[in-house]
């Protein structure tokens, strides 16, 4: 049975810089309860759920789980959680953070909402526009690349990992290129906000969200006079119905946009030039043999798990693994623990750019599968075919600093050396 402390160790930021500690306590969690009621220092507690099959049936019922915001969202803290933490912390009361209050985006939507909002950009998604951007992807990975032509080593965070996903995001936008830096600071803000080093204050979080809503509006209005073929065209346009996005709606969109299409394929990226430094007979076999780079990409992400838990609240009374579960109850899903689960796995713990098994679980699942989830794996390929190419002998150096957060597995600096 779990301890005390081990059951408090999840909602401790802290103990997310130490990725092994948190393996071994989910490996734990997994042989001896897979369904584990979990304390949290402001909020009432949750549920963590721990096993890749418990974490798959959550996922695809969301009538008896859901992601509403009105029940609380898919990030473990509640509103009033977050206002006792601040309160003790600065000793008032703060200002509610959303510049944007009343709007959802289809991260935190059901049925039917989710579907609705989904399908206003599914069409930036299908196959055949993604294989349209496979040429421009190559394209700027060969520039990024470039930019490293003359020197022996780099921080690999700021000058690859992070730029190849804020370029094409900006694409993506029909943005000026020049704003990609903005977006990339305003996500890191929005994301790190329990990272003093990514930002100070609370001030500065609301800030950032406030002009980044700002820069988002913008662009919507020019998009409202002057339609592209763009995702931000898709959102402002009217529906079939002739129903458009409510401002509030359209703003939350955006903001999921930047901060899922910068984040998380960033985090892919660097956690795998991080993963092949640590298992080189890995990188090799991927240099002889390029053919394997198809399963190199899945088992990257899988490895790293760049979104390290969801949260669901149950709708209901339920079950999950024989555990019951009371309506209002937070349930978190750590796809980081999915993702090694020994049932699923064979060696889960070895990193293995040949294994040939179950679909990771990095990108979500059921109808909150990540939208973009071909757009991240094309953009890994492309860049790590490039990169291996240009720069076998690449490998992380010295020390990995790691974000403050327990949502995601993101790597602020990590210095290589090729």
């Amino acid at each position: 049975m779990l301890t005390d402390a081990e059951r408090s160790m999840l909602d401790d930021v802290e103990n997310f810089q130490d990725i092994e500690k948190i393996h071994n306590l989910f490996a734990k969690m997994r042989a001896e309860e897979p369904v584990a009621w979990c304390t949290e220092k402001w909020g009432r507690g949750f549920w963590s759920v721990s096993k890749y099959d418990d974490i798959q049936y959550v996922s695809k019922n969301p009538d008896i789980f859901g992601s509403a915001g009105e029940l609380g969202g898919v990030t473990l803290p509640d509103e009033e959680d977050i206002q006792r933490r601040m309160e003790a912390e600065l000793g008032e009361t703060p200002e509610r953070m959303s510049a944007f209050d009343g709007g959802q985006s289809m991260i935190s939507l059901d049925p039917p909402n989710h579907t609705a909002s989904r399908r206003k950009v599914a069409p930036g998604f299908t196959p055949q526009r993604l294989d349209a951007l496979e040429d421009r992807i190559a394209e700027r990975a060969k520039d990024i690349l470039d930019g490293l032509e003359g020197r022996s080593e780099c921080e690999f965070v700021g000058s690859v990992a992070a730029e190849l996903p804020i370029q094409m995001l900006a694409e993506l936008f029909g943005a000026k290129q020049e704003d990609r830096h903005k977006l990339f600071e305003w996500s890191n803000i929005v994301i790190g906000g329990d990272d003093p080093e990514i930002a100070t204050s609370r001030e500065q979080v609301m800030s950032a969200i406030m002009e980044m809503a700002g820069y988002g509006f913008a662009l919507g209005e020019e998009r409202k006079q002057s339609p592209g073929e763009d995702l931000i065209t898709m959102l402002v346009q009217p529906n079939a119905d002739g129903e458009v996005m409510s401002p509030q709606d359209y703003i939350s969109a955006f903001v999921l946009l930047v901060v899922a299409g910068n984040e998380t394929t960033r985090n892919s990226i660097s956690g795998g030039v991080l993963a092949l430094s640590q298992f080189p007979d890995q990188k090799q076999k991927l240099i002889d043999d390029p053919a394997l780079l198809t399963s190199a990409v899945t088992e990257i992400i899988r490895w790293v798990s760049p979104v390290i838990y969801m949260r669901r609240t149950a709708k209901q009374d339920a079950e999950i693994g024989g555990q019951e579960i009371k309506k209002g109850d937070k349930v978190a899903l750590w796809y980081m623990s999915g993702n090694r689960d020994e049932s699923i796995y064979t060696n889960p713990m070895e990193f293995d750019i040949a294994r040939n098994e179950a679909r990771h679980l990095s990108f979500g699942y059921g109808q909150h599968l990540c939208i973009g989830w071909r757009l991240a794996e094309m953009q890994l390929t492309v860049l790590l075919r490039q990169l291996l190419q240009r720069y076998p002998n690449i490998k992380a150096t010295g020390e990995v600093a790691r974000m403050r957060t327990n949502f995601l597995n993101s790597i602020k600096r990590m210095q290589v050396t090729y």
